[in-house]
């Protein structure tokens, strides 16, 4: 199956010209109308939705279901953190996957920066006798986890900062980022201190925008003339929910490292045969909120060995205009993140890429392109390989 049609609006800190149902609906309709298909031709819906205490309103997918145009339609709610977006894409696959439907609606949007305080929502993860008391966040749960890496790798802030200058310049290129202003290493090293070693510089936004993508079945594709990002491989995997367990001698996983999302990665890869991504892979469109995870979740694709991300960042790779694959030409996670919706983003820059429809962002030629989405504290983990044809990928 593939991916004919994605759309997204420009993502900003505030939109007081509409509610969020109509926002909602922007998404849905830029992703139709991108696709050349009414609702009328929807078989089924999906709506990603994050924490309900983020838009205000409980069981927030009721209020949208108007705006969705999922009247009348099989629909139903995902929630699965950061990675809530492309869980729901995953999820869209099963239904056509299933038979039972032919294409089928992810749409939704997020308003982050507008719920009051997102932090004082996300902190609510963590277990209350054991680990929010530390205290930990989004932000200082992924502190620790830079430190580690920086300890067992030697790497340095201006490892981090490499991250974050390569992206603002793909943000640049990209006309619906948020952070599209360029920024260099020295102006993220002296940028506001958040949680040592992550600074201003390094996160992502708390980002207002809407986004959404059309899956259809091969037979519908071909029956209708449609040209599709072929989805050819998706994973998931699983960490657990104890930080804890991530550090000391009985550790489950090193919280340097995203094995956990590696695993994942591997199984979307067996799934599409594809079997070496450092020469097969063109784009990348993984989910780092942060600098410092941008790392790891390199390593964690294979497109650098452990510990080498930021030797290859030194050295010009990932950027575009590079040879090897681009990470992020879009700006990624990092340039925009309305939280709900930035994994659907995500699989539709991956999609506008094979499909050579991604503008001043285009990497020239790119045939294969994979995504990634995190959600959780670290603990939810979905991937997805991407093909401009059914061909065996070379």
């Amino acid at each position: 199956m593939g991916i004919i049609g994605f759309g997204q609006t420009k993502h900003v800190t505030r939109r007081e010209d509409v509610t969020f149902p109509e926002l909602v609906k922007e998404g849905a309709d830029l992703a139709l109308e991108n696709a050349g298909i009414g609702i009328d031709d929807v078989d089924a819906v999906v709506f990603p939705l994050a924490p309900d205490a983020l838009v205000g309103v409980g069981n927030g997918e009721r209020w949208c279901v108007d705006a969705v145009g999922a009247v009348g339609k099989p629909f139903m709610r995902v929630n699965n953190g950061g990675a809530t977006g492309m869980s729901a894409v995953l999820t869209a696959w099963t239904h056509i996957a299933s038979g039972m439907f032919d294409v089928v609606l992810v749409a939704g949007a997020d308003r982050v920066s507008e719920s009051g305080s997102a932090q004082s929502v996300l902190n609510k993860m963590w277990d209350v006798g054991y680990e929010r008391p530390l205290p930990l966040n989004t932000i200082t749960m992924l502190a620790l986890s830079a430190a580690r890496y920086m300890y067992l790798y030697d790497s340095t802030e201006e490892d981090m900062a490499r991250v974050s200058v390569k992206n603002r310049y793909h943000a640049s290129l990209n006309p619906y980022a948020h952070l599209r202003d360029r920024i260099s290493i020295e102006e993220v090293l002296n940028s506001r201190q958040l949680a040592w070693p992550i600074k201003l510089g390094d996160a992502c936004p708390a980002s207002t925008g809407a986004a959404g993508v059309v899956l259809v079945s091969e037979r519908y594709a071909k029956a209708h003339g449609h040209r599709a990002a072929w989805i050819r491989g998706i994973g998931q995997n699983t960490e657990t929910f104890w930080m804890g367990d991530r550090v000391g001698p009985k550790a489950q996983g090193d919280h340097a490292d995203a094995d956990a999302l590696a695993t994942a990665f591997q199984r979307a890869y067996d799934m599409a045969g594809l079997t070496d991504p450092r020469s097969q892979v063109h784009a990348a469109e993984i989910y780092a909120p942060f600098s410092s995870v941008e790392l790891h979740v390199i390593e964690a694709a294979g497109l650098a060995a452990k510990g080498q991300a930021p030797k290859r960042l030194a050295a010009g790779e990932f950027t575009l205009g590079s040879a090897g694959p681009v990470v992020n030409p879009s700006g990624g996670t990092q340039c925009s993140n309305p939280i709900t919706v930035t994994g659907v983003i995500r699989v539709g820059e991956a999609a506008l890429q094979v499909l050579g429809q991604a503008g001043e962002r285009q990497v020239p030629g790119a045939t294969t392109a994979i995504a990634s989405a995190i959600g959780g504290d670290h603990q939810f983990y979905s991937t997805m390989v991407l093909s401009n044809s059914l061909e065996e990928i070379a």
